[in-house]
């Protein structure tokens, strides 16, 4: 193992001060010693950090254990706890010998997100008891009913500090301009509200009961389980598959972050190593539950950390271990100011954002709430264990209620084409549906069928293959659509292209016979026909029923998009829009010339006055890029240097190149670490920023903007690393553009 590089050094204390409040808060939420959470954090980081098998993943006590071994503290007590988390350890080390770590991950999400969820829910309304200055009580269903009467009487000290904890808390990340930016940099937002919290009560003297760190000598290890043999079992198979399961899903999204960061320029890391990251927890879990620690897993918030703090070692985890362990030695004065009700305001928020609304929406988007909200509630009423249970039992019902409920719908559209539409998989199961529908077409009659599945099984490909010879040989024709469609035959998967593809990589854009051509090796190589061929082919089919819609309904777009003509920035794909969505505007260097100018340009204000005024567009964006060749004519002084339409134009980017000359405008940043930028770039954010100036200029949009009816956006597109940058502060010294992430919930809106 090579030594730690600088950023390590640095990652593993932002990661150190965001371990200690979120052990203590942990353990303390499992009614474990507190010490307990010190010892796990800091065997997860030296023992997993040293032999997992994701070099980023950070290891520690987790608030998805919580519940579990809050449950086993109770039962069993603490001592037999350390035991099970033992056994527990090397059980994941046998089957890290038998090489199933791939395995944990056939799970469906919506299970896990599930799982989380129930677990975030109990951790929350057991803290909200501490919160209010009470006691938690032992499972879910009894904090709810025990909760009016904990509301009827408050502990207002500790509510006082609790909310103080909460707020800092949540505000912490949204600090604005460049000091706050600064003091995010300094202290992470759990470590900042837990010293907050602290400071407050200890200077105003406030009686609360606060961390009791007992004497290490003190300190309870492991004894010999006790108790019925199948309900000991029962306890380590638990923690087995929730600790596995957790840190095997955390190492592959660590894998996602670190892959995210390295195509942005950042260094190269190994790709996680799942069996041999499942060995290095077992080990972690033996050695904690001999020393007396909570069990561990990779932990998600602490691993996302450590990748955004630049680590690009395992060194990193093992140091901030190393803090931890140093900690616990020199800082134990410290950590016994902390008051209870801060660590169970820290936690119960933790429990809050499992929650998690992006989860919740991806798996309504798959038609999988169902599975989710049962796991949930079988997790928050009965248990961990019977609530994976009842999510595994609702999702193979799920199932199977989808492979026999595949929609069939036939239509007769306006010229005169058949459509025949499946939704779901195609199988045995749907072929009498599939037939009767087939057998209405009549004979020679144009047919469209489009399968909106990803599986098709032997029967239904027969019956769908033979039905289509014998509909051709009587005269009709019949296109056949979507992914299961492609086993059909008549080349269909051979010309398939994504429309992202450039041209030169499309099959379908190959030389095509010339139209009325004399001979047969008389060729042209058109390569816009051959898109346009594509679409009719495999898009065209798909999109017609909703622009039919569009052309009877109108349009009714929410954003006019203001961009560039470079040929690189392609609109509907760095939006994920489709028809209806954006009213675009190109043209060179993305300019808004400001009404009443010598060399106004009546197009674009026509265009926005469209926009406005009739569409009632709620947003307007301008969009630039790097690498403009517009801007690099103005940065040179070509522009306007001829008597040409194109440098007449150009003058209109003459304000973005003065605008940098005058600090008191604020000069244009991307916030964060990214790859080395090119020399265009501050121009490029510039000439954003002055065309949004630009843009309120104009009537239409300065009554709109006055009303609070219309909001402009700037953003910024980075072509070589398919990276998007909003423009989130927009004040006259620090006009600040933040990148766009894909685990993000809202970007900043501007003006």
């Amino acid at each position: 193992m090579s030594a730690p590089h600088r950023a390590d050094l640095s990652a593993s204390i932002s990661v150190f001060l965001i371990a200690i409040p979120l052990s203590l808060g942990i353990a303390l939420a499992t009614g474990a010693p507190l010490q307990a959470g010190l010892v796990a954090a800091a065997v997860g980081g030296i023992v997993a950090g040293a032999l997992g098998g994701a070099p980023l993943q950070v290891s520690g006590p987790a608030a998805g254990l919580t519940v579990i071994t809050a449950e086993l503290i109770h039962e069993y007590g603490w001592r037999t706890t350390c035991a099970i988390t033992a056994l527990a350890g090397l059980t994941q080390l046998g089957l890290a010998a038998l090489r199933v770590a791939r395995s944990a991950l056939v799970v469906s999400p919506a299970i896990v997100h599930g799982m989380l969820a129930g677990i975030g829910i109990t951790i929350a309304l057991a803290q909200l008891h501490i919160v209010l200055g009470g006691t938690a009580e032992s499972s879910a269903v009894e904090n709810v009913t025990q909760l009016p009467g904990q509301l009827a009487d408050p502990h207002l000290t500790a509510l006082g500090i609790s909310l103080l904890t909460m707020a800092v808390l949540l505000l912490w990340p949204r600090l604005p301009g460049r000091a706050g930016g600064i003091l995010r940099k300094a202290a992470p937002a759990a470590l900042a509200a837990v010293s907050v919290a602290t400071a407050v009560a200890w200077a105003a003297g406030l009686r609360l009961p606060r961390v009791d760190l007992p004497a290490w000598s003190s300190h309870a290890l492991p004894e010999m389980p006790e108790g019925p043999v199948l309900g000991l079992l029962a306890a380590v198979l638990t923690v087995t598959l929730v600790a596995s399961v957790e840190s095997l899903l955390s190492a592959v999204a660590v894998d996602k972050l670190a892959s995210v960061r390295q195509r942005a320029g950042g260094p190269r890391v190994p790709r996680a190593d799942l069996d041999r990251e499942l060995r290095g927890q077992g080990a972690a879990n033996v050695v904690s539950g001999v020393l007396g620690g909570l069990p561990v897993t990779g932990v998600a918030v602490r691993s996302s950390a450590n990748v955004a703090a630049g680590a690009v070692s395992r060194w990193s985890t093992i140091l901030h271990g190393c803090w931890v362990l140093v900690a616990t030695g020199l800082l134990v004065g410290v950590l016994q100011l902390i008051p209870l009700a801060a660590l169970a305001a820290l936690v119960m928020v933790v429990g809050i954002q499992m929650v998690n609304l992006t989860h919740i929406r991806v798996v309504t988007r798959h038609r999988e709430a169902l599975v989710y909200a049962a796991t949930a509630a079988g997790v928050t009423l009965l248990g961990v264990l019977e609530g994976v249970a009842i999510g595994v039992a609702v999702a193979v019902g799920v199932a199977l209620h989808r492979l026999t409920h595949t929609r069939i719908s036939h239509e007769t559209l306006h010229d005169g084409t058949h459509q025949v539409r499946v939704r779901g998989q195609l199988t045995f199961l749907a072929v009498p549906r599939l037939s009767r529908a087939l057998a209405q077409i009549p004979d020679a009659a144009p047919v469209a069928v489009e399968l909106d599945g990803t599986f098709m099984d032997h029967a239904a490909f027969e019956t769908l293959h033979d039905w289509r010879a014998a509909h051709a040989a009587q005269g009709g024709t019949v296109e056949i659509t979507g992914r299961a469609g492609e086993r059909i035959g008549d080349q269909a998967a051979e010309h398939h292209c994504r429309p992202w593809q450039p041209w030169r990589n499309h099959q379908c854009t190959a030389a095509v016979p010339a139209a009325g051509a004399a001979g047969a090796g008389a060729f042209q190589h058109d390569q816009l026909l051959g898109g346009v061929r594509n679409f009719q082919r495999n898009t065209a089919p798909l999109m017609r029923r909703e622009l039919a819609r569009l052309a009877q309904e109108g349009q009714r777009p929410t954003q006019l998009f203001l961009t560039c003509a470079d040929s690189r920035l392609v609109t509907s794909m760095i939006t994920s829009s489709g028809p209806g969505d954006l009213f675009t505007v190109r043209n060179i260097g993305n300019l808004v010339p400001p009404p009443g100018t010598e060399f106004a340009d009546d197009s674009v204000a026509a265009a926005i006055e469209y926009a406005v005024n009739v569409l009632r567009v709620g947003t307007v964006t301008v969009c630039g890029h790097s690498g403009c060749g517009a801007m690099q004519a103005v940065a040179v002084g070509e522009a306007g240097a001829g008597p040409g339409s194109l440098g007449r134009w150009l003058r209109h980017a003459h304000p973005s190149v003065e605008r940098l000359s005058h600090p008191g405008l604020g000069v244009p940043r991307i916030e964060g670490e990214r790859p080395a930028p090119d020399a265009l770039e501050p121009l490029c954010l510039a000439n954003v920023v002055q065309q949004l100036d630009h843009l309120t200029l104009h009537e239409c949009v300065s009554r709109r903007l006055a009303d609070g009816s219309l909001h402009l956006r700037g953003m910024y597109f980075d072509v070589a690393n398919a990276q998007a940058y909003v423009l989130s502060e927009r004040d006259a010294t620090d006009p600040v553009f933040t990148a766009v992430h894909p685990d993000a919930r809202a970007e900043v809106l501007t003006g």
